[in-house]
């Protein structure tokens, strides 16, 4: 939790305040055995009804002065804690942001998501009540102790004990719960790995019938997770049985003791009392102080799964230079390789070619050959391990990477849409794009007809991920959404594949007849999305099948002619 410290730090003010006025309630409880002493000692045997009253006020005014106390305590503490949890989670998100596609990869959605929520919400959880009780349950466990020695030190030694014992048991099983704690969360993590990639890919797992397999992973996973919960919990499911023997083995000693010295005049039956309600303190407080721990071990637990998360350094460092229009004269890959870090093999080897803008190049070859590795590696998504990636003569490390992704339009493998409007999805390319940008792009990318189409026009409602939207329809829109920033390098990673092939080359003929058309990479599984390309490459398991245009890889690469050869029926009929 120090770590987090800094964005608790604002909620100064709330963190004092909140104990503050807890500890004004306890002091206020604290008083009240005394009153009730005086009650039965002294106002009760002489029967007047003035003191009666007197006391009986007294301890309506301490009941209604403790709380508001408690209620300004629980103020304080709540808005500490949700500002903090605020502050926290903007934090965590920001960072999440920051990392690389490599980090991200190798963390995994699942544990983010966890973190982001889960976590943090606990975290949320044990500051609250910290700030509630981990200040007042201590002051009211030794205030009573004080108020016992004052009463009787002889029975207060009782107290003592009964303190001593009980700390040990609770910090023994503190000790023993945190990293069963921390067990329970990493488990978490998978059941959430597993449940959301199930969700995801739920129309596979029925198409191919994998339902009571994948049901079977998620109970094995389910019940690991079920036992690391049920070995915490038992661990501290010992924690209120032991607290309660404990304190009531004490009552006992109490009574039988307390008993003797009334009978010999030393201790009389209201100081009994208020010793008997002391102890009775010390056993709520204590238990409170019990649960408190167990939260608070989660809590740390989940704060250390947080500070680890926050100590993660991107591994991609930003450049200093700024991609300009002299950079931007040619795009050069020399002798280029990357291999992912959770993968000994190479993605990519030793390719080598160049662009000048205004051209365009297609990537083309089949599943698992390279094709997306090669285009994450232009806007830098990714970095290569050996070789020189260079902006005119400008390594691209050496780009700022905002300058370098504002230049580039990327229109992913797999076409993402967000909750919103139409509209709002276009102006994620442009926030500045006027009307007519917005329906030049849209014309462009073949989609204006789906605009014109709905009731809405440009603020029609698209749902989460564009549910309401077909997979031609998607990807069309996110064509548009690239080309609203008008870009000076275009990059479609297979963003035609659920086009048909009118659509697709009315498509390639929009890009190619644009004013200042950018420097449009096509990356296709069949080749007539490609032919008309002015370079095209062709990947084989990573490396550079064969380069050149389409008549020439016709002519000299084997690998290429087997592409066209495959699909051959269906390309002859359209030629651009």
């Amino acid at each position: 939790m120090k770590k987090l410290a800094v964005w608790l730090a604002p909620y100064r003010k709330e963190c004092i305040l909140g104990p503050l006025f807890k500890l004004l309630e306890a002091l206020f409880e604290l008083i009240v055995p005394l009153i009730i002493a005086r009650l039965v000692d002294q106002a009760i045997p002489s029967g007047e009804h003035g003191a009666l009253i007197q006391c009986g006020l007294l301890l309506a005014l301490l009941a209604v002065i403790g709380l508001a106390a408690s209620v300004i305590a629980q103020y304080f503490a709540a808005r500490a804690a949700i500002g903090f949890s605020t502050s926290l989670r903007h934090a965590v998100f920001s960072h999440i942001h920051s990392l690389s596609y490599a980090d991200l990869d190798r963390l995994g959605s699942a544990t983010l998501v966890t973190r982001l929520t889960g976590d943090i919400n606990q975290i949320q959880t044990g500051v609250n009540l910290g700030l509630r009780l981990l200040l007042r349950s201590p002051f009211v466990v030794f205030g009573a102790m004080v108020m016992a020695f004052t009463i009787d030190s002889r029975l207060a030694l009782i107290f003592v004990g009964v303190i001593i014992v009980l700390f040990l048991i609770v910090f023994g099983i503190i000790l023993g719960t945190m990293p069963m704690q921390q067990r329970v969360r990493k488990e978490t993590d998978n059941v959430s790995a597993v449940t959301r990639e199930n969700l995801s890919g739920v129309r596979v797992i029925r198409a191919f019938r994998r339902e009571e397999s994948e049901s079977s992973r998620f109970e094995k996973l389910n019940g690991i997770l079920t036992r690391a919960q049920l070995h915490a919990g038992r661990f501290t499911a010992a924690l209120n049985p032991l607290t309660y023997l404990v304190l009531n083995l004490a009552v006992v000693l109490l009574l039988h003791f307390g008993a003797v010295r009334i009978d010999a005049g030393s201790l009389t039956q209201g100081q009994m009392i208020a010793l008997y309600n002391y102890i009775s303190q010390i056993l709520v407080e204590l238990v409170k102080l019990a649960n408190l721990i167990v939260t608070l071990t989660k809590s740390a637990a989940c704060a250390g799964r947080i500070s680890d998360l926050l100590e993660i350094s991107p591994s991609q460092k930003d450049g200093s230079r700024e991609l300009t229009r002299e950079n931007l004269q040619s795009l050069t890959f020399r002798d280029v390789s990357i291999s992912y870090s959770d993968s000994g093999d190479a993605a990519l080897e030793h390719i080598s070619f160049s662009a000048s803008p205004g051209q365009t190049i297609g990537v083309i070859g089949g599943t698992g050959s390279g094709k997306t590795t090669l285009v994450n590696l232009i806007p830098r998504f990714y970095d290569h391990t050996s070789g020189e990636i260079l902006w005119g003569n400008t390594p691209v490390q050496e780009l700022t990477l905002s300058s370098l992704r504002g230049a580039i339009g990327v229109v992913p493998q797999h076409a993402t849409l967000f909750q919103g409007t139409i509209r709002s999805n276009l102006l994620w390319g442009n926030p500045e794009a006027s009307e007519q940008d917005l329906w030049s792009a849209l014309e462009t990318a073949q989609a204006a007809e789906i605009v014109r189409g709905k009731p809405g026009g440009l603020d029609e409602p698209v749902q989460q991920n564009g549910r309401n939207f077909s997979g031609g329809q998607k990807q069309r829109l996110t064509i548009a959404r690239a080309l609203v920033r008008r870009p000076a390098v275009l990059i479609l990673d297979d963003s035609a594949s659920a086009l048909d092939f009118a659509t697709d080359a009315a498509l390639r003929r929009a890009l190619r007849s644009m004013d200042n058309p950018p420097l449009t990479f096509i990356v296709s599984q069949r080749t007539a999305s490609v032919r008309f390309c002015d370079r095209i490459l062709v990947l084989e398991d990573g490396l550079c099948a064969g380069q050149g245009t389409h008549e020439e890889l016709l002519a000299s690469c084997p690998v290429y002619r087997e592409i066209h050869e495959a699909s051959a029926g269906k390309e002859e009929s359209v030629h651009g």
